[in-house]
This record gives C-alpha cells, sequence and structure tokens, in this order.
C-alpha cells in the first residue's frame, strides 16, 4: 500500500500546473470532445506507468537499499526542481491531424516519457517489489492531476491556484529529496 498511495500523492503533485496539464486544457478546447481526450491521456499515462515500473523493477535488482535510497531522492529533488524552474512552452500540437483521440494519446505519451513524474515512479517502483501497486497510484494521480484540465479547460485557473500550488509542492519535493539524500549518506 505504500508504493501505492507514494506514487499516487507524488504523480498528482508532480503532474499539477505542469505541460500534460497544460495540453490536456488545450486539447479539451481544440476538440470539445471530452471522452476521446480522457481515454488518450488514460491509455498514454497507463503505457507511460508501465515503463517507468518495469525501469524500476530492474533497477531494484541491481543496486543496494542505500543506492536506492540516493536514487529516489535524486527523483524527488529533481521534480522540486522542475516544478520551481522555468518551464518550455507546450506544444499544443495544432498541425496535428489525427482526431482527438490519437492527438491525445500520441502527444500526451510523447510528453510524458521521459518527464520528472515518469522519474518519480521508476523510484518509487525500484524501491518496493510492489511494482503493479506503484503503476496504479502513478495511473491514478496523474488522472486525478489532468482530469480537472480537461473538464474546466478555460476555467481552470479560476477555480485552482496553480502558480502558489506548484511552488508548495516543489518545495516540499525539494525538502525530502534532500532528508532521504542525506539519510542515504548517513549524515542525517
Amino acid at each position: 500500500m505504500d508504493a501505492f498511495l507514494t506514487s499516487l500523492f507524488a504523480l498528482a503533485l508532480a503532474e499539477f500546473g505542469d505541460r500534460p496539464q497544460i495540453l490536456c486544457a488545450a486539447l479539451a478546447i481544440r476538440y470539445g470532445r471530452l471522452s476521446p481526450i480522457i481515454w488518450g491521456l488514460g491509455l498514454a499515462t497507463l503505457c507511460n506507468c508501465v515503463i517507468s515500473v518495469a525501469a524500476g523493477a530492474a533497477i531494484h535488482q541491481w543496486i543496494s537499499e542505500d543506492a536506492l535510497q540516493l536514487f529516489y531522492a535524486l527523483s524527488l529533488f529533481l521534480a522540486g526542481f522542475g516544478m520551481v524552474a522555468w518551464r518550455r512552452p507546450v506544444d499544443l500540437l495544432h498541425s496535428w491531424r489525427f482526431g482527438p483521440f490519437w492527438t491525445s494519446f500520441l502527444g500526451l505519451f510523447i510528453l510524458q516519457f521521459g518527464d520528472k513524474g515518469q522519474f518519480v515512479l521508476m523510484a518509487t517502483a525500484a524501491r518496493t517489489d510492489m511494482g503493479a501497486f506503484a503503476a496504479a497510484g502513478g495511473w491514478i494521480g496523474v488522472m486525478l492531476a489532468c482530469l480537472p484540465a480537461i473538464l474546466l479547460h478555460r476555467q481552470l485557473a479560476q477555480y485552482i491556484p496553480i502558480a502558489p500550488i506548484r511552488y508548495a509542492g516543489g518545495a516540499a519535493f525539494l525538502l525530502i529529496g534532500a532528508i532521504l539524500a542525506l539519510g542515504a549518506w548517513g549524515i542525517f
């Protein structure tokens, strides 16, 4: 259950106000049909979660517990930095002509691949032998972060204070990552 809850909360926070959420809102505005975008998001996120957990399971077998904790700390630290640092603008995929499902699936799969959320999920899965729970938690976390963007699209920023949540979440990730790194090195 630890892997499930950790990945759920970490990915819900890490993806909040991030580029996948912005792309989801833009696609909802562009197409107006929400269900294909939700299905595309769900499938893209599922594929990325499975890839992350598979990589985490492979890493789990290769390195020691202290190194796994340091790897997890690094993933949280980088996620925190990514939340407070400047971000590139999101390509809204205006030139893509695949329809709402395929545009959202392919665009979100590519956008999430190698993103901080995938790195955090991989590190979470590496710390445990319960990869299916980590994948399920990560999938639900990303869906919780991105579904409001699809459903509210234009009004998202009016109802939810995105910038303060990003900065507070980033600071929390930086702090937790630093504490875990110091613990892995035996300092704290």
